[in-house]
């Protein structure tokens, strides 16, 4: 070729990692195990989510499960306000200041969730787990307070269905799901429950002179809240007394730190009494901690390598964690009990610092994979084989699971709730326990307050209605409740979760071959939410109800729309 002349190709130009220089790559790539985008899901029942069909997987669960004989006890131990990155096996750990080797050791013990999901706010997360529904369909969209009502009255329940399965049903800790009658722990599916009706800082920041000086140092408004309508104790409910719970100790500045050591005396000795009893049972256990406000014992004050309260929180939690685990270990209950670790109910609380750790973008209060990712395993031993899957998960799924192992699985559980509630877990129990399970949950739809916000197919999030970040207040702070939200975008703002995990470079409009088929599965959850309309029991006053929220004409005139033209495409 002459000097400065006109390139030209080779007719045997070699290939490259790419494949030829024109047309399509002729390398072979991978298919990994986890990739869901191109299957197909199918509902078990009309009123239930769907789940992908992986049959071999299922009888690989089957046989290893039939060779027990009998119902595995459930243990779920959930904290507070905690963020992904708090714990060591996500990375924070001793990197942040708060070693925490017990959760370490059974989160390598067993299955490592990388892909698991809270809602943005701690009773929105809480009443999932319990209902198998997300907040759009259970109806409590932000935290009571005050002893406001909550969103459990008439609702069914984790609880309530493994009872008619012959468990006993212990709680322990934080409840926050509502003070009305209801609502309340004994009402909803327990057989004994201790702890608190409400979250921490109720009991705190009215009382301490540094958070709220207008109140704590003011005697008439002191006394306002000393009378206010919510409970001030800790409580002991039964299902002897439906209408009230009875009080025990004043919850003040006093007795706060030593909650949680208080109640992890109440989880070991219900496992004390539980030594030589068959009978199979659900230990919930909710931490007080990390919730604001963070007052450590004195045992634990100073003793994280960070030296802040949460720090400190956190090794507090985690030698909690720790001593129940060894107590079903001395009991012998431990080989038959399945463990649900879940670091989190929502995202760090952002806006009231010294606060948890997220790799990702985003705080509690939002739908940012900051305020929603949680770090959380499953553990069983001798039953689920040690190992890591971004296989997704969400708390709504922990219902269908435990009660399937409880002995209703798949489609039988829509025969225990009404043809008009719908169940939006995903049945994952072949996922646990399967040597080499995959997730059986194709999508998994973000909610934020009232509103639908998004979808995540594998690692693709498609969004709609995020918060504003440096919007109303102050400027670089992470939004939560006192952010904003934006509900309208060009369409086509979608994330690779892998590729960009703070959720600030959106490829929809370059990967439309992705975008497309996650617009379907949105398109298949907005026809789910016109055919099951959300519930507005607690919220917020700005949430007024979106398009799926409208009078019965207007949402047979949009659910017409739907059945004539559809949205986007169907899924495969």
């Amino acid at each position: 070729m002459a000097c400065g002349g006109i390139a030209h190709a080779q007719d045997n130009d070699a290939e490259n990692i790419r494949g030829a220089s024109t047309g399509p790559t002729t390398a072979p790539g991978f298919d990994h195990p986890w990739d869901t985008i191109h299957l197909k899901d199918v509902k078990p029942a009309d009123n239930m989510y769907p789940v992908l069909q992986r049959p071999e997987q299922d009888k690989a669960a089957a046989e290893k499960l039939s060779k027990l004989g009998k119902k595995p006890n459930i243990f779920i131990f959930l904290m507070d306000d905690t963020g992904f990155s708090d714990p060591g096996f996500t990375g924070g750990g001793v990197v942040v200041g708060n070693a925490t080797p017990s959760m370490d050791k059974y989160a390598n013990e067993g299955l490592f969730l990388t892909s698991a999901y809270s809602t943005p706010s701690c009773s929105p997360t809480r009443s999932t787990i319990h209902t198998g529904q997300n907040p759009l369909h259970h109806g409590i969209l932000r935290p009571p307070m005050y002893g406001e009502s909550g969103g459990l009255d008439g609702a069914i329940t984790m609880p309530m269905l493994l009872k008619e399965q012959g468990y006993f049903t212990q709680g322990v800790g934080k409840w926050h799901m509502g003070e009305n009658k209801g609502s309340m722990p004994q009402n909803v599916g327990y057989d004994d429950y201790l702890g608190f009706l409400g979250v921490s800082d109720m009991y705190t920041e009215w009382r301490d002179i540094y958070f709220n000086p207008e109140v704590a140092l003011s005697p008439s408004r002191f006394k306002m809240m000393q009378e206010d309508a919510f409970n001030h104790h800790e409580v002991h409910c039964t299902p002897a007394d439906k209408d009230n719970c009875e009080s025990g100790r004043l919850i003040d500045l006093n007795y706060i730190k030593d909650l949680d050591q208080h109640w992890l005396k109440v989880s070991l000795d219900f496992l004390d009494g539980r030594k030589d009893n068959d009978q199979p049972f659900l230990l919930y256990h909710a931490t007080r901690g990390c919730h604001f406000d963070n007052y450590p014992p004195d045992e634990y004050a100073g003793k994280s390598a960070a030296r802040t309260v949460f720090s400190d929180c956190m090794v507090e939690m985690d030698d909690i964690f720790g001593a129940i685990m060894k107590k079903l270990e001395e009991t012998g209950k431990l080989d038959n009990t399945l463990v649900l670790f879940l670091g989190g109910d929502n995202g760090p609380e952002c806006e009231v610092p010294p606060h948890g750790r997220t790799m990702f973008r985003g705080c509690k209060g939002s739908a940012w994979e900051g305020g929603v990712r949680s770090s959380a395993f499953a553990y069983w031993k001798g039953m689920i084989e040690p190992r890591k899957s971004d296989g997704l998960f969400d708390y709504a799924d922990i219902l269908p699971t435990v009660l399937h192992l409880a002995g209703v699985p798949g489609a039988q559980l829509a025969d225990k709730f009404p043809k008009d509630r719908y169940v939006d877990g995903v049945d994952q129990a072949s996922f646990l326990i399967a040597d080499d399970g995959q997730s059986n949950r194709r999508s998994r739809p973000y909610t934020l307050n009232q509103y639908f916000a998004g979808i995540r197919v594998d690692e693709f999030k498609y969004i709609w209605t995020g918060e504003l970040q440096n919007s109303v207040v102050q400027k670089g702070d992470w939004g939560g409740f006192s952010g904003s939200l934006f509900t309208d975008t060009g369409g086509a703002i979608m994330f690779n979760l892998y590729a960009s995990p703070q959720e600030d470079v959106s490829i929809g409009v370059r990967h439309i071959p992705m975008m497309v088929p996650v617009m379907s599965a949105a398109a298949d959850y907005m026809k789910e939410l016109m055919k099951y309309p959300p519930q507005f029991k607690i919220g917020f006053l700005s949430n007024n109800p979106p398009m799926y929220n409208l009078a019965p004409e207007a949402r047979k005139a949009m659910q017409k729309v739907f059945e004539e033209r559809g949205l986007g495409r169907a899924n495969p």
